[in-house]
């Protein structure tokens, strides 16, 4: 098999993906880094992040307030040592991919211009329009295309680590254009492939974020981090889920129910429209529970109101939004109300990896949202994660270039051998042709299907029980697979197989750790546990693979100036 050699490969090319192939780059133009990707670039899933990415700028403003918002938004689970480097660092991150040409909104005065977001007490979110998470992939994008040792592998699938007694040496590739596999070998592999949303029906989410690098990461024998807590962003557009950003309620809109009623007012006082998103999508459910919600072709939701900012605003501020519902639902937002209701967004949780991306596999790193810092705890705060990739995705960049200089790489005879172990294995289980009944189709429907009733935004004990038993039901149904495609050029069968699997792996781990944590707690909410539990849950989940399945443990979260206290907004 081919062997094609690096110093440090990048598997991932969003924002964070490229943010780290940049700083390999600058810190140290020697070395010879590639990125991997499913997509171009340019595809990638950061593309569709809206609203904006949150650092301190403002006078008003300070680290401490942005630490204490994001402290207080994860529900005190987020490790606070982890935060204060974060918030820190943001502000240099912003200011720098200015530079690298993200076009930022101005205020008057000719300074960057913030809006509010939910659960921050200063108006800190940037944003270019609507199309931050556009404009700041191009920006990262032009700018990575200046260093000549940055190479990149578009439109490539990473089926598995490859990894001998602790250490990573690369992984094992299939070029998808010719449907053959490589060994791409690197001393260092940094993990920035994204989250896990297409488990989920209904989801903001694109249709790469398969939870690739957790699965490789967990099947390799390292923990994955806090995987209970899934983000449901409040407003999906009704029938596709798409998202219709959060700057929507900060500039101005207000949610109302089928009797005309701004229902906030009974949940998050304070903060009304601009609550957390766990708080808002849970009393959007409730008024939709409640009878309250307006009834359509594609079930119940409530509409968010932009009409009163006027036209003029809305072009200004949020054209994408009014682009998406014009194209998606037939809904001019400048007359028209939204129909939205809430849609699956984030994982707060990840690959186990300390502040400098560092996962328990040395030379193994993670960063975006594929990793767990972690920093969002039980509920991230809108537009921390697009600061969240860039901080994370340099300091994970550093942290590589510091350990190649001395990291021996892996021999090939033993890269052969691992990959020759994988390949067996690949064939055996995905591309055995003919015999099996099952497809991966309806499997993938199944899973979904159960992923919404089961582990969505309410959980219940005999909910999630069953949901086990129906996940492990499909993994055994999945064995029994057969693909029509034998094709080895663009076999997209093939690559939606090893998806499917690695879904089903973390799928098993976050319907697990759902029910071990008997408590709410941000993201996490139990209908039977319907507080936070302190005294018994105030901890990390790290789950690690083992034959009979998920196997659990616990890590305490650090807590450095701010001890947890009730969440009230």
């Amino acid at each position: 098999m081919d062997i094609l050699t690096h110093d440090i490969l990048i598997v991932g090319g969003g924002g964070a993906g490229l943010r780290a192939g940049i700083e390999i780059s600058r810190v140290n133009p020697s070395l010879k880094t590639a990125v991997i990707s499913k997509v171009y670039p340019m595809r990638s899933h950061t593309v569709a992040a809206e609203g904006g990415s949150a650092a301190v700028l403002k006078a008003d403003d300070s680290h401490d307030l942005h630490a204490y918002d994001t402290i207080k938004g994860s529900d005190f689970l987020a490790d606070q040592d982890a935060v204060e480097v974060f918030v820190r660092d943001a502000t240099n991150e912003v200011r720098q991919i200015e530079r690298w040409g993200c076009p930022w909104n101005r205020e008057e005065d000719g300074t960057i211009a913030a809006r509010w977001f939910g659960g921050m007490s200063r108006k800190r979110t940037l944003h270019a329009a609507d199309k931050t998470g556009f404009h700041l992939l191009h920006a990262l994008f032009q700018t990575s295309l200046k260093y000549d040792t940055l190479k990149r592998y578009d439109e490539w699938h990473v089926s598995a680590l490859l990894v001998d007694n602790g250490k990573v040496g690369g992984v094992l590739a299939l070029n998808t254009r010719t449907g053959v596999f490589s060994i791409i070998a690197a001393k260092a592999v940094i993990l920035c492939t994204g989250g896990v949303g297409r488990m989920y029906a209904f989801t903001s989410n694109a249709g790469i974020l398969t939870a690739d690098g957790a699965a490789m990461t967990y099947r390799a024998g390292a923990p994955i981090k806090d995987m209970e807590f899934i983000q449901f962003h409040p407003s999906g557009l009704m029938r596709t889920g798409i998202l219709i950003t959060e700057a929507s309620r900060g500039e101005g809109g207000y949610l109302f129910n089928k009797d005309g009623k701004r229902f906030m007012e009974n949940y998050a006082p304070s903060k009304m429209e601009l609550a957390p998103r766990d708080i808002v999508s849970r009393s959007i459910i409730e008024e939709i529970l409640a009878g309250r919600g307006f009834q359509g072709t594609y079930g119940s939701y409530i509409h968010l109101d932009l009409r009163h900012l006027g036209e003029a605003k809305i072009m200004d501020k949020l054209p994408m939004v009014r682009e998406l519902c014009l194209d998606f639902a037939g809904v001019d937002p400048v007359h028209e109300p939204i129909p939205i209701r809430p849609t699956m967004h984030y994982t707060m949780g990840g690959i186990h990896c300390d502040k400098d991306g560092k996962t328990p596999i040395t030379g193994l790193y993670a960063a975006g949202e594929a990793g767990c810092v972690s920093i969002h705890g039980a509920n991230r705060l809108g537009s921390n994660s697009l600061t969240e990739l860039l901080v994370f995705g340099a300091r994970a960049g550093r942290a590589a270039v510091e350990y190649v200089s001395t990291a021996k790489p892996a021999s090939n005879d033993r890269l052969q051998s691992l990959a020759k172990e994988r390949m067996d294995f690949i064939q055996k289980r995905y591309m055995k042709a003919g015999n099996g009944k099952e497809k991966i189709g309806a499997i993938l429907t199944d899973l979904r299907k159960t992923m919404d009733e089961k582990v969505g935004i309410y959980r219940t004990e005999e909910g999630l029980k069953d949901g086990i038993q129906l996940i492990q039901r499909l993994k055994e149904r999945f064995n029994k697979i057969s693909l029509t495609q034998q094709s080895r050029v663009f076999n997209t069968e093939l690559i939606q197989a090893m998806e499917l699997d690695n879904m089903l792996e973390i799928a098993h781990v976050i319907a697990l750790c759902a029910q071990v944590r008997k408590e709410s707690r941000g993201g996490h909410a139990r209908k039977d546990y319907p507080t936070r539990n302190d005294e018994q849950f105030l901890h990390h989940s790290l789950t690690y693979m083992s034959k009979d399945g998920p196997r659990r443990e616990t890590l305490p979260v650090t807590i450095t100036k701010w001890q947890p206290e009730e969440r009230k907004y």
